[in-house]
């Protein structure tokens, strides 16, 4: 595949400091955090985990257009071929230039949703990027899932695997667009814009009321995988849109009407803060624990099996894990 390019994007912005190389065996989800020694300036340490509630998260909004092409150009995972607001798209063009490709132009091919983070494909060949875009529109068809993420959930899904089927669709609230369920659709509303959705999902650990849960979609929906889990009553951690829609009482949760909950802050409970070492009003700026972990490609030839690529998750959500003594069984 020739000027193939994949990153990392971690939360609305891109993460340096991720070696280059196409790995192709099943990593795990890199739940280790990594530690880098720290100076002693003083004999009173503090408590990393509370002096940090979000390492590794870097903001667009603190990061000029030269600074954030710079974090994109380290964060290339892998590459073939040759060498207003600030967004993605809006610095494509330098990129391309950093990158070496002179006046071709770069196009996202594949990308999780805009707060989560993981591997973002992009290519500088039309051929390529269309050849990769019917792959994944064949294995959708052929409900053969070729994105793997993983997530942190408030709450444990029951049962432990299974799928989530419903139909969506986008309802303006207060100037914002949202995926609403709807119920047994028509024909007219799939017309209209209804679509139904599917994703797989499997518990892989728990602890302290939380899970690290795999998920698989394979459908395409904004805020898919974020609305299926709050329909599980497990709403993603730093999901400060979806999770208003999962209440309490007595213990027991339940689901508020999608078309007249407005998004806000998620509100976690206080042992769970104390676990997670955080104060109320840090949660606010909790990022979004739901990152793409693994893409499968396809071959060189139409007969060769699928490659893989994988990004371990970042530090901000190998924290998390770590607090809430997750791991993978």
């Amino acid at each position: 595949m020739d000027a193939l390019r994949v990153c990392r994007w971690v939360s609305g912005t891109w993460r340096p400091r991720f070696g280059a190389g196409l790995r192709r065996r099943n990593a795990g989800f890199g739940t280790e955090a990594r530690r880098r020694p720290q100076p002693q300036a003083s004999s009173k340490r503090k408590d990393p985990v509370e002096d940090q509630p979000f390492p590794g998260l870097l903001r667009t909004e603190n990061l000029g257009v030269e600074e954030l092409v710079n974090v994109l150009r380290a964060a290339v995972v892998d590459q073939k071929g040759r060498p207003g607001e600030l967004t993605l798209l809006s610095v494509l063009p330098q990129l391309s230039q950093a990158l070496g490709l002179g006046h071709r132009e770069l196009q996202v091919v594949r990308a999780p949703g805009k707060e989560a983070s993981g591997l973002v494909l992009l290519s500088s060949c039309p051929e390529t990027a269309s050849r990769l875009q019917r792959f994944f529109a064949q294995s959708r068809r052929s409900q053969r899932p070729t994105a793997t993420y993983c997530a942190i959930t408030d709450g444990i899904p029951e049962p432990s695997e299974g799928t989530v089927s419903v139909a969506l669709k986008l309802d303006r609230m207060d100037g914002i667009d949202l995926a609403v369920p709807v119920t047994s659709p028509s024909r007219k509303d799939i017309l209209e814009g209804v679509k139904r959705t599917l994703s797989h999902f499997h518990v892989m650990a728990t602890g302290c009321g939380c899970a690290l849960v795999q998920l698989q979609p394979l459908t395409v929906f904004p805020s898919q995988l974020q609305v299926h889990m709050a329909l599980q009553l497990c709403p993603v951690l730093g999901d400060h849109t979806y999770a208003a829609r999962v209440g309490t009482v007595l213990g027991q949760r339940f689901l508020w009407p999608a078309t007249t909950t407005k998004p806000q802050r998620q509100v976690l409970d206080e042992a769970l803060l104390k676990r997670l070492h955080l104060s109320p009003s840090q949660v606010a700026q909790m990022p979004l624990h739901l990152h793409l972990h693994r893409l499968l490609l396809p071959g060189t030839r139409s007969r060769d099996p699928p490659s893989e690529l994988l990004a371990p998750v970042p530090s901000y959500f190998s924290r998390t894990l770590q607090c809430l003594r997750l791991s993978q069984k």
